[in-house]
């Protein structure tokens, strides 16, 4: 008999003829000279016994080995193919299973077909002939890591959990999400799952490293999980990790390969196990839920579809921060004919797709937001499933009107849906169909070469290449960095934090009232507010002038005269260090004015504070007013930063009295006037709101705290807002604006909002 099983791996050594000797795999090349040598590997994939349309209806059988020899395990090409011939395939298929150490022996050595696809060893082993001959050791176990035959575990039906306990599960997956990272410091897996009960039963799994969430692939994969807290969620059960969990998943189709997947180097897998594994194998396959597979081959998708995609990566490029372009097929063709997207030379990764491109074969995927983390680390060649893809016509901007549109995909960001992609290793049995496909398509790589005719090709990369509006700017750039101008709709596809140019109109803006634009901040606490009203600031003036009894303190020289108004005196206090001093370096506290009365002194004195009595001491109005008044400027301070208070004032040693140098005597924490206006930007692509805000003054060429005194000031921005939106103008008669625009994100209720403000850029001055 061509294929002989042996007990032991020791066994399996001394069946070696004295005239073979044992060769790595790794050391095989075409020139290699395969008799009297001998290979030693384990199965890691066994496919079916099929004809071989090549070799009259031969019996064939394709199957993977791989060298488990540690000296080995950072060497490329430790695996192979090996196909049988004849009887050798049936023997070998009733033989040998996955896991099992086997022995070739006698074997030619034949360029691989698939080496570009599938990445293993560029020859492949043939076993045909009277000679050949291979050595099969069963797996000492159906166990895969350190298990104990006394290890038991328990496992509850979905319909028999209580709320409150820790259980142990299986169960078939009817829903599942791609790790995403949650709101803390780690991902989360959401899932649900159903067995025989035909309970269904969500699960929701947190954990910092992804290679410890579990490995599904698609909706009917088996799940098992070990150590899971049961509680109510919206009236349904759930489930969710607690310490020491763990998971294993395995192949849902019936007859493959049980094959626990885990990243765990420690976990028990019995006999029972395999058994519950393929009842429900059974069972599901039986379901009708089950038969609603999402995945679609190319030349199946129509416009409009979201659907899940099973395919090989050739190349990949990175468009911009927030979108990743993946070059993608499946050995079909597509029905409708599929959109370029161009990339530099320099700038793709992986093998060209020139002839695949040609042939309506490739697929250009765009990759967009949580899901770029994934895309970063694929390799080409990777095998992939994406879920939730999403097919949209787009017209190119070369194209004629009577040409039909070009179909699209994008993979969206979010998770909705189950939203998202994975890898898949190779000996994944859902791959073996597509690998037959691709086959067929290997004599195209000899193709796959940039010629001149293909450099020409329109660079087309959706949905922003538009054509930009071009005409004179009623701005100026004075930043120095030199960056390409973006459009609004790449620009809200971009990762902060970003600089960027772009050229765009003012659909509008508010506030409409642009003495509303003016306003207070707090560069200490970032506390920013409405400068307040008159009639909010006279209030606060006739409430400390009620029933006010004048302050008596030693440090103050004070004279008082009488008000308008019966029983009311207005008094003034000055330090007496400052007695004799010129009106303009003087400090003086007023007390018992209005409003109107403090604005009528302030012409003739720069530095006047208002001020109240307590029990006879001197205090600070209530900070809703000013609490200096110099000239036609007002200076507010912050309530939450400001000490406001007069017990130790210091008066001396000050050269200037100016706004910064009162607050601090008067432990106020001044706050600055700035200008704020939130602009709705619109281009041909989209439309973005942006602040001006930091850069406001530069870009009216207007001081904030000189506007909030000045009516000609104010009205100079009133005049620039009508020229960049004139009254009951269309979009189309406004003029352009070149900005400079920061990217930039801030937290908002725990969650990073992305905000846009224009920065660098000032109105062309006449």
């Amino acid at each position: 008999m061509p294929v002989q099983k042996v007990n032991d791996s020791s066994d399996l050594d001394a069946k070696v003829p004295s005239h073979l000797q044992r060769t790595s795999i790794t050391s095989l090349t075409m020139t290699s000279e395969p008799s009297h040598r001998c290979v030693k590997a384990t199965v890691v994939h066994k496919g079916p016994v099929i004809s071989c349309a090549q070799k009259d209806g031969i019996k064939m059988l394709r199957a993977e080995i791989k060298e488990e020899d540690p000296l080995q395990r950072t060497a490329e090409h430790t695996s192979i193919n090996v196909i049988f011939f004849g009887t050798l395939a049936k023997d070998f298929s009733q033989s040998a299973r996955q896991g099992d150490v086997v022995l070739l022996a006698d074997f030619t050595i034949k360029k691989s077909p698939s080496f570009l696809r599938d990445k293993l060893h560029p020859c492949q082993l043939e076993m045909d002939g009277q000679d050949a001959c291979v050595y099969v050791c069963p797996s000492a176990a159906p166990s895969h890591g350190p298990s104990s035959s006394e290890a038991k575990y328990t496992y509850v039906p979905l319909n028999d959990l209580k709320p409150k306990t820790v259980v142990n599960v299986y169960g078939v997956v009817t829903f599942f999400k791609q790790p995403f990272p949650s709101k803390g410091s780690d991902y989360c897996s959401t899932l649900k799952i159903t067995d025989q009960s035909d309970v269904k039963v969500g699960c929701n799994i947190f954990s910092k490293k992804l290679e410890d969430h579990p490995v599904i692939f698609r909706v009917g994969d088996i799940i098992r999980l070990h150590r899971f807290k049961t509680d109510m969620f919206r009236d349904s059960m759930s489930l969710l990790n607690t310490f020491g969990w763990s998971t294993v998943t395995f192949d849902g189709t019936i007859d493959s390969p049980v094959v626990p997947r885990t990243s765990s180097k420690s976990f028990h897998f019995g006999e029972s196990d395999i058994r519950t594994v393929e009842e429900l194998r059974q069972w599901a396959a039986n379901q009708s839920w089950i038969s609603k597979d999402l995945t679609v081959s190319l030349s199946l998708v129509k416009p409009g579809m979201y659907f899940d995609l099973t395919c090989q990566l050739l190349a990949k490029a990175v468009m911009d921060s927030r979108c990743i372009l993946l070059k993608v097929w499946d050995g079909t063709k597509c029905q409708h004919p599929l959109l370029k997207v161009a990339v530099a030379s320099d700038a793709l990764e992986g093998e060209s797709t020139v002839a695949k491109d040609r042939m309506n074969l490739t697929a250009n995927v765009l990759v967009y937001d949580n899901h770029l983390e994934v895309a970063r680390d694929l390799k080409p060649g990777t095998f992939l499933q994406l879920y939730n893809l999403h097919a949209l016509l787009q017209r190119a901007p070369d194209q004629q009107p009577d040409q039909p549109d070009h179909l699209s995909f994008h993979l969206h960001g979010g998770t909705s849906y189950g939203r998202g992609l994975r890898s898949l290793p190779v000996e994944s049995p859902a791959l073996q169909s597509l690998k037959s496909v691709l086959e067929k398509h290997v004599d195209l790589d000899e193709y796959d070469e940039v010629n001149d005719g293909t450099l020409l090709e329109i660079w087309y990369t959706p949905p922003e290449a538009v054509e930009a509006d071009t005409g004179p700017s009623y701005t100026v750039l004075t930043c120095e960095h030199n960056t390409r101008r973006l459009t609004l709709a790449r620009v809200k596809r971009s990762t902060p934090p970003l600089s960027c140019h772009v050229r765009a109109r003012v659909k509008k803006y508010k506030p409409q009232q642009l003495y509303q634009c003016l306003k207070l901040f707090c560069s200490n606490c970032k506390t920013m507010e409405d400068v307040p009203d008159d009639s909010a600031v006279a209030k606060v003036f006739r409430e400390s002038a009620k029933d006010n009894q004048a302050c008596d303190e030693q440090w103050a020289a004070t004279s008082s005269a009488s008000s308008r108004e019966p029983g009311r005196t207005i008094s003034m206090h000055i330090s007496r260090d400052m007695v004799g001093e010129s009106s303009h370096m003087q400090l003086i506290f007023v007390e018992g004015t209005t409003l109107d009365e403090i604005c009528v002194l302030s012409r003739d004195y720069k530095n006047l504070v208002p001020v109240r009595s307590v029990n006879g001491r001197m205090t600070l109005m209530d900070l809703t007013a000013p609490f200096l008044f110099s000239g036609d400027k007002r200076c507010y301070g912050c309530k939450q930063c400001s000490v406001n208070t007069f017990q130790n004032p210091v008066f001396t040693g000050v050269e200037t009295w100016d706004e910064q140098a009162v607050a601090k005597a008067l432990g106020v924490q001044l706050m600055q006037y700035r200008l704020l206006i939130q602009f709705e930007l619109e281009d041909q692509t989209d439309t973005l709101e942006a602040v001006l805000w930091e850069n406001a003054e530069k870009f009216f060429h207007v001081s904030a705290v000189d506007a909030s005194g000045s009516q000609d000031l104010q009205d100079k921005i009133q005049t620039v807002m009508d020229t960049i939106q004139p009254p009951d103008s269309s979009l189309e008669e406004r003029p352009l604006l070149d900005l400079c625009l920061s990217v930039y994100t801030v937290k908002d209720n725990d969650r990073n909002k992305v905000c846009y403000q224009i920065t660098n850029t000032e109105i062309k001055e006449e």
